[in-house]
């Protein structure tokens, strides 16, 4: 029989389907400029038209109207985005979607699928859930505000202790002998950039000569970064040993880090208010309801002790 999963199903083949077309569809047409002193090149541009109501029909499945409040729900379902599509064409899809959807949702009620105990279960699970869904989005509506990401920026970035950082630059060998003649090299005169990308064995850092950016104490291998952090800038140093081979290291700058702005910081603070509103309000509503477990197994008797003779 006929169901939503199955129509979901078809309707995304559809859309698969028609997908070749769509690309053709989509190539940019070089509109024809109009002739000075014409009538087009003259009218003024038409003022953008008026968003159309939620209330408003789009098309009608056996005399029950599909709004354009039924599409607006149905492009919010991940099951039926749609990247790449313009406007128009998506709104096509979605309609023919939910003529699909009417025609089966009819179909299944002629067949009294809504009055199963199964269907009516699902029915109620899903009401459910969609009232919660939509009861924790008014919530995380309500904890994001200017006032509390800004205190709760200020409080992190007081929290945050200052660290150094280097900005340096390396080459990377396979052996002593060849870091001695490469570091004679730069101390020489020779340009490290230059003398990186011809000899240094690092893919990630070769076409930068050399350039490692700034990094923190802890994001490099101990050896290494104690040499680096130990040096000062425009220094150059002696062959260093780790378990990627042999460096030769320059720095360049150092630096207290500084401490990330509000916007860097901005979507991981709206992510924390938004999670602890909804955690804080389940929490509330479990504290103020009366719950009861019938399914918890028995609690375990304490064993008697055997009576002595």
């Amino acid at each position: 029989m006929p169901n939503t999963a199955l129509l979901r199903r078809a309707s995304a083949l559809a859309v698969m389907i028609a997908m070749p077309g769509l690309a053709l569809a989509q190539a940019p047409q070089k509109a024809p400029t109009p002739a000075a002193n014409t009538p087009a090149a003259n009218t003024p541009a038409a003022a953008p038209a008026a968003a159309p109501s939620a209330d408003s029909v789009v098309a009608s499945v056996n005399g029950k109207p599909i709004t354009q409040g039924d599409l607006a729900i149905a492009a919010d379902d991940p099951a039926l985005s749609l990247p790449g599509v313009d406007e128009a064409q998506k709104k096509n899809l979605l309609v023919d979607y939910m003529v699909d959807l009417r025609v089966g949702a009819q179909a299944a009620e002629s067949a009294k699928i809504g009055d199963t105990p199964e269907f009516k279960r699902k029915l109620a699970y899903f009401r459910d859930k969609l009232l919660l869904d939509d009861y924790l989005e008014q919530e995380a509506k309500r904890a994001v505000t200017p006032e509390a990401e800004h205190a709760i920026y200020d409080q992190t970035v007081k929290l945050m202790k200052p660290e150094e950082e280097v900005h340096a630059r390396h080459i990377l060998v396979d052996n002593e002998a060849e870091a001695k003649k490469i570091a004679a090299r730069i101390k020489g005169g020779e340009d490290f950039a230059k003398v990186a990308a011809e000899a240094s064995k690092d893919p990630g850092s070769k076409t930068e000569g050399g350039d490692l950016g700034w990094f923190t104490k802890e994001r490099m291998v101990p050896d290494f970064a104690n040499a680096a952090f130990a040096m000062k800038p425009g220094q150059v140093s002696d062959p260093i040993k780790t378990q990627f081979g042999w460096h030769v290291i320059k720095v360049e700058e150092k630096r207290t880090k500084p401490q990330p702005t509000f916007d860097e910081l901005k979507e991981q603070i709206d992510q924390h208010l938004i999670r602890k509103a909804q955690q804080d309000m389940i929490l509330k509503l479990r504290s103020e309801a009366k719950i009861e477990r019938t399914d918890a197994p028995p609690a375990a008797q304490p064993e008697s002790e055997p009576k002595k003779p």
